[in-house]
C-alpha cells in the first residue's frame, strides 16, 4: 500500500514578523513605518548577522527610547530552548527548539577540526514519509518561518563564538522536513545565510548543502536560482520498485526523472551533486545494487557526483539496522569501479539521536 504523501503543510499560522523574515528594501520599509530613519535599518541588520545580536536592549548603537519599540515590532523571540544534550565531548549538541505556538523541532551543531557546521530544520516534522526516517514517521506539523531557520544559524553562530572562540562555516539543510517543500522560505534564508553582512551571515554558497528527497521540479527552479549551493539528493535505492517504497515520493517523480533534474542542477551551476544513500542490511545493500547505482550516476553525470553512503542509524521501533562493515566496504569498491567517487559519511550524534534520520523532536531528550 502506498503512502500518503504531504507537499503542502496543515495550515497553521506563521509566526509574526521578524528582522530575520525581510530583505534589504523590507527592513528599510519596517523602519520607516515605525517613524526611524532609513539608515536604522543596516544598523539593525549589522547588529543581527555581523554581531548576532536578536536583543535591541544589546545594541548599543540604537537610542535607548526606541528599542523597545524596535523590539516589538522587529524581534518577536521566536524560538526557545526547550532541551539541549550533547556528545563528543561537547562537539556535538542537539537543541529541541520550541517555537512560539508550542511547535517543536531539532538543530544539530557539530564540531569538525577543519570546519563548524549546523545542520538545520525547514519544517516541523515532515511529509515525505520515509519508513527509515523517525522525522518522516512523525509526519507534517507545519513549515518554518524564514527567520526560524535563520534563528537556528545565528544561534548556533554565537555559540560557537561565545564558547569556542570559533565560527561558523557550514550549513546544512538536513534537519527535519525536506527543503524543496518549504522553498520560498527555505530560499529566503538561504540568501540571508550567504549574502556578506550587513545584509547576511556571509557564509560561502559552496558550503551551504540543500537536501532533498527528488522534488523534481524544484530541483531545476533552484538551478535556475543560480545560487550555487550544493544539491543533496536522497536516493536510497537505484531501482524505482524498492525506492517506492523507501521514499514513496518516487511514485509521483521516478529517478530517471529526478536523476535528470539533479543533472540539469550540476549543468547549471557546475556543482557536482552529492547522492545521500542509507546503507541498509539485506534492504539496498546487494552488490547488484552497487553496481546499478554506480552505472546510472555515471551515465547521468560523468564526474559531477559524489555519493556518501550513510550508515543507517537505528529509530526506535524499526527493525532495520546498517549493513555489516564488510557489506560497506564492498558496497563502496563497487561503486567506484563504475567510475562515480564514493566515501561513507562519518555518523556523528548517533548516541543522542541527532544522527541522520534520527530527529523527532523528542522532549524526552534521548
Amino acid at each position: 500500500m502506498k503512502q500518503e504523501l504531504v507537499f503542502e503543510a496543515p495550515k497553521r499560522g506563521l509566526p509574526p514578523r521578524h528582522l530575520a523574515d525581510l530583505d534589504e528594501v523590507a527592513r528599510s520599509a519596517a523602519v520607516i513605518e515605525l517613524g526611524l530613519p532609513a539608515f536604522r535599518a543596516k544598523q539593525l541588520a549589522n547588529q543581527y548577522y555581523g554581531r548576532l545580536i536578536a536583543d535591541p536592549a544589546l545594541m548599543t548603537d540604537l537610542p535607548a527610547a526606541v528599542r523597545e519599540q524596535v523590539a516589538a515590532a522587529l524581534f518577536p523571540p521566536l524560538l526557545t530552548v526547550a532541551h539541549q544534550i550533547q556528545c563528543d565531548a561537547g562537539e556535538t549538541r542537539k537543541t529541541l527548539w520550541r517555537a512560539m505556538d508550542g511547535t517543536t523541532f531539532e538543530s544539530v551543531m557539530m564540531r569538525y577540526p577543519q570546519r563548524n557546521t549546523v545542520c538545520v530544520s525547514s519544517q516541523a516534522g515532515c511529509g515525505m514519509a520515509c519508513p527509515f526516517c523517525a522525522t518522516g514517521q512523525g509526519g507534517l506539523t507545519r513549515n518554518l518561518s524564514t527567520a526560524e531557520i535563520v534563528e537556528q544559524v545565528r544561534t548556533t553562530a554565537a555559540a560557537l563564538r561565545d564558547d569556542f572562540d570559533d565560527r561558523l562555516s557550514n550549513v546544512v539543510f538536513m534537519g527535519m522536513g525536506e527543503p524543496l517543500a518549504n522553498y520560498n522560505r527555505v530560499l529566503a534564508a538561504v540568501r540571508r545565510i550567504i549574502e556578506p553582512p550587513p545584509h547576511g551571515f556571509g557564509i560561502s554558497a559552496r558550503s551551504v548543502t540543500v537536501s532533498t528527497v527528488g522534488l523534481a521540479p524544484a530541483i531545476r527552479k533552484l538551478a535556475d536560482e543560480r545560487l550555487g549551493v550544493t544539491l543533496a539528493l536522497s536516493l536510497h535505492a537505484p531501482d524505482d520498485e524498492l525506492r517506492n517504497t523507501l521514499v514513496p515520493v518516487n511514485n509521483r517523480w521516478d529517478i530517471a526523472e529526478v536523476l535528470d533534474a539533479a543533472r540539469y542542477y550540476a549543468d547549471t551551476t557546475g556543482r557536482r551533486v552529492s547522492v545521500e544513500y542509507a546503507l541498509i542490511r539485506d534492504v539496498n545493500d546487494q552488490p547488484w545494487r552497487a553496481d546499478l547505482l554506480g552505472k546510472k550516476l555515471h551515465g547521468a553525470f560523468g564526474a559531477l557526483v559524489h555519493v556518501n553512503l550513510i550508515p543507517l542509524n537505528p529509530t526506535p521501533g524499526s527493525e532495520w539496522d546498517a549493513s555489516p562493515k564488510p557489506v560497506e566496504r564492498e558496497f563502496v569498491r563497487r561503486v567506484k569501479a563504475k567510475g562515480v567517487s564514493c566515501t561513507v559519511r562519518d555518523t556523528r550524534g548517533r548516541e543522542i539521536a541527532a544522527a541522520c534520520g534520527q530527529l523527532a523532536a523528542d522532549e524526552g531528550g534521548r
